[in-house]
């Protein structure tokens, strides 16, 4: 277990007109602090090329975000009722969305009162040139949130009918509605795989331009999967971060990514603490296997990589995985973590990072702390003084941790 962190250490203040409400005409055109052996430099993003160094492996996280805010209108002219999306019930997200007719879904509900217990809500779509019948009704409520079940005719999958029947799941923090816009740009331009509440933010300033030009100074990319949950936006509410209880969020890990890791010599840089994560996750897993290699259900719990041996090597532990989902008979492996990056915590993949301007006093500051120690305040002071733009659709940084020196 860590030693007591105090998360008023971690916040600073943020004025509300430096939170960027909409995102830049162009994607590329946002600002880039570089940290790195605590120098900063100021940059254009479509430039970021310039400041990785050769043999780099980039990670990406390809999750798509879907339109996950649903609204039904009771009867005409009433206020609606929202019914936004968390997680599937008993299933994984990608199976979730998949499905044909019927699934269960965690969601939080607002002005849940005016839903009446037996009332079954109705949306009539028009999906793939077919009229649908969209409809939601309450099972159960489980603490703040509900297990909706939804049902539609016709062979459209969950996905299509959000695609159509959805809105963008904007941060509550930009208080204002989604537009038509947002539906194209809080999305990565690499976006695959459906299942994320909000995006891998990160990612939001990579262009096709710019990913041609990494690629063509042999910059090696790569891509995983974590589906970001509503939990990403959960403050910090006590004073000691060990009483702090951090999301679970699912993962997919595939044979092919652990295989590129082993292999690569180089600096390993991500985009995004989704990325961060995930890669972080894929090593303490790696670990844990050793101990459980016969547990169906290996996940990673929220102190694991902090109370789990500490001195597997890397590729020991990568391989561990590998034999793991090896005996599963299959090349991709879904599970979920809670790990919780906190100012101490030893990074074991990856050496730098691409991310926003974070929340104050929230869990991405904390990972920031960790990866560049305190000079995460000078940092973000650094941004303030030059006019960035902050949180979601916010300007850009990348940051080289600390601990690690390039041969």
């Amino acid at each position: 277990m860590i030693s007591e962190i105090k998360i008023s250490n971690y916040t600073y203040d943020l004025p509300e007109n430096r939170i960027a409400l909409f995102p830049l005409e162009e994607r590329d055109s946002a600002k880039l602090l570089v940290y790195k052996e605590g120098k900063v430099q100021h940059a254009n993003f479509a430039k970021v090329t310039e400041f990785l160094p050769e043999k780099t492996l980039l990670v990406f996280n390809n999750t798509r975000v879907v339109q996950a805010r649903l609204l039904f209108t009771k009867t005409a002219g009433a206020k609606p009722i929202e019914v936004f999306c968390l997680e599937p019930h008993l299933m994984d997200v990608e199976s979730a969305m998949a499905v044909k007719q019927e699934v269960f879904f965690h969601c939080l509900v607002g002005n849940a009162k005016r839903w009446n217990e037996g009332l079954k809500l109705d949306l009539k779509l028009e999906v793939n040139a077919q009229e649908v019948l969209f409809r939601a009704e309450k099972v159960e409520r489980v603490g703040d949130s509900f297990i909706i079940r939804f049902t539609w005719d016709g062979d459209a999958s969950f996905a299509e009918i959000l695609e159509h029947a959805g809105k963008v799941p904007l941060p509550p923090y930009l208080k204002r509605q989604s537009e038509a816009s947002d539906k194209d740009r809080y999305q990565t331009v690499y976006a695959k795989t459906n299942g994320s509440v909000a995006a891998p933010t990160a990612g939001l300033h990579f262009t096709e331009a710019v990913l041609k030009t990494l690629k063509a100074k042999g910059i090696k990319l790569a891509e995983t999967t974590l589906h970001v949950g509503a939990g990403t936006f959960k403050p910090v509410s006590k004073e000691d971060v060990r009483e702090h209880d951090m999301h679970a969020e699912e993962l997919h890990i595939s044979v092919e990514l652990l295989d590129q890791i082993i292999a690569h010599e180089g600096p390993l840089l991500c985009v995004g603490t989704t990325s961060a994560r995930t890669l972080e996750s894929v090593y303490w897993l790696g670990v844990k296997c050793m101990h459980e290699s016969g547990n169906p259900f290996l996940k990673l719990n929220q102190w694991d990589a902090y109370d789990l041996p500490q001195d597997v090597p890397l590729k020991t532990a990568l391989e561990n995985l590998k034999n793991y989902i090896a005996q599963k008979k299959t090349k991709h492996f879904f599970t979920t973590t809670q790990l919780i990056i906190t100012p101490g915590y030893t990074f074991r993949v990856i050496h730098g990072l691409f991310t926003n301007f974070h929340q104050p006093g929230s869990t991405l500051i904390l990972l920031v702390a960790a990866a560049v120690g305190q000079n995460w305040r000078m940092i973000y002071e650094e941004a303030m003084h030059n006019d960035y733009r902050f949180l979601s659709y916010g300007d850009s940084s990348l940051l080289f941790i600390e601990q690690y020196e390039p041969k």
